[in-house]
């Protein structure tokens, strides 16, 4: 739709808009009316008074009274008159002009039932009129006052004046009114990412300070909810450690080899999980924002990977910068790399951007995850291996994690299928 187009997609500009297109619809009409109404009445009036009081310098011309009917027109009617002989009207000279104006005074100068012609091309010199009187020719020179009234047209400038003097001061409300909606919009922005937001104040019209007050209160029980979350995984974590701690001692004096032995690979595979469980608080534990340069990142994180007999090809050839916890996202990259490393034998990385995001890809030849699989594996405790061994680090926590982090930083990860056969993972946060 065209008319979409039009529209301006910011609420300042919608709302000045309603609030001022009455205002030039209601201009626009009376504007049309005052030329069609008004106008048309002043013009009316003003040129039956002009040619009434030619006709009355005609009447006195016909009686033998020229220079006494020059000397009214000038003194009284506000009228230059030049009386010329033995010359005939060209009525071919003559082009009627448009407008009330012109319509109005050739309504009123046929009444005089002689030849005329008028020229009101150069109305500030004033309005020309010759009328044919007998052999001669009457020239007459009409005052612009005497057809032309500026008042009215002052009043239309002002009006439209005024309305924009209206429209500038209702910008500058708006604006104001708009500017907490601005900042509930920045604030949500930052807290959605993950960052530290600061409570809003409560501020503008009273809409708006419940839409403030409504998020505040959904900060406060969203931080309380982490916040008890994370304190009661890290006391669970930290509880089962100590018992973990005692059968540990217990079972170096077991002398029940088999017996130990299995007890061992159990008490290990807690102790696993429990690293994970940590592992997954830690990355809960709020961390300094700051500007990341990705390329440094993503090169830091292969530079300490171990790659034996693996191939891994690095594609990073611009300078990428975003905001955010760097231990959290090296923590997170890391751990999808290194899902992919453990699977696969080559594995490509690469970086891009665009005007609002950049995009990290990792891209593997190994067996890749079944598509039925791709939300799967971003559950907690799901692992695509039916042993679920957790002493190869698969407590099911890592994919999670990763894209917790992710989603803490406005980004997001999507898995696809590889050129290379294998899984292509794609991580994207704004810049």
């Amino acid at each position: 739709m065209i008319y979409k187009k039009l529209i301006p997609s910011s609420l300042l500009g919608r709302s000045l808009i309603i609030v001022f297109m009455p205002v030039i619809v209601l201009v626009i009409i009376t504007a049309s009316v005052f030329y069609q109404t008004s106008w048309n009445i002043i013009s009316k009036r003003l040129s039956q008074s002009v040619v009434a009081d030619i006709n009355v310098i005609v009447k006195l011309i016909d009686q033998g009274l020229k220079n006494e009917a020059i000397s009214i027109a000038k003194e009284d009617f506000k009228m230059k008159v030049e009386y010329k002989k033995d010359i005939d009207l060209n009525p071919l000279s003559f082009r009627p002009e448009r407008g009330i104006l012109s319509r109005r005074l050739r309504q009123q100068l046929e009444e005089l039932k002689k030849p005329y012609i008028y020229d009101l091309s150069n109305l500030d010199q004033g309005a020309k009129i010759v009328i044919q009187l007998n052999q001669d020719l009457l020239i007459i020179n009409v005052d612009k006052d005497r057809l032309y009234n500026e008042s009215a047209f002052v009043f239309l400038l002002w009006m439209i004046f005024a309305s924009f003097v209206l429209l500038f001061i209702s910008y500058l409300f708006m604006r104001g009114q708009i500017k907490p909606l601005k900042r509930l919009s920045i604030i949500a922005e930052t807290f959605g990412r993950g960052l530290d937001a600061p409570e809003l104040k409560e501020s503008g019209a009273l809409e708006i300070r419940q839409t403030t007050n409504a998020f505040n209160q959904m900060r406060t029980r969203i931080k309380r909810f982490l916040k008890q979350r994370t304190d009661m995984l890290a006391g669970v974590s930290h509880d089962l450690r100590t018992p973990l701690t005692r059968m540990k001692l217990q079972l170096s004096l077991m002398k029940d080899q088999s017996a130990k032995k299995e007890l061992e690979y159990n008490i290990n595979e807690m102790t696993a999980m429990l690293d994970s469980y940590v592992s997954f608080v830690r990355g809960e534990t709020p961390e300094p924002i700051d500007n990341i340069n990705l390329e440094t990142l993503i090169k830091d994180i292969c530079k300490n990977l171990e790659i034996e007999n693996k191939k891994l090809i690095i594609n990073i050839s611009n300078n990428v910068e975003t905001s955010g916890r760097t231990l959290q996202l090296k923590r997170s990259i890391l751990n999808i790399i290194e899902n992919s490393l453990r699977y696969s034998d080559e594995l490509h990385v690469s970086l891009s951007n665009d005007y609002e995001n950049c995009y990290i890809e990792i891209i593997d030849d190994g067996p890749g995850i079944p598509e039925k699989d791709y939300e799967n594996v971003f559950k907690p405790f799901f692992t695509l291996d039916p042993s679920r061994n957790k002493l190869k680090g698969e407590s099911g926590l890592g994919m999670t994690i990763a894209r917790d982090i992710i989603r803490a930083h406005g980004g997001d990860i999507r898995l696809s299928k590889s050129k290379l056969g294998g899984l292509k993972t794609t991580i994207n946060l704004p810049l």
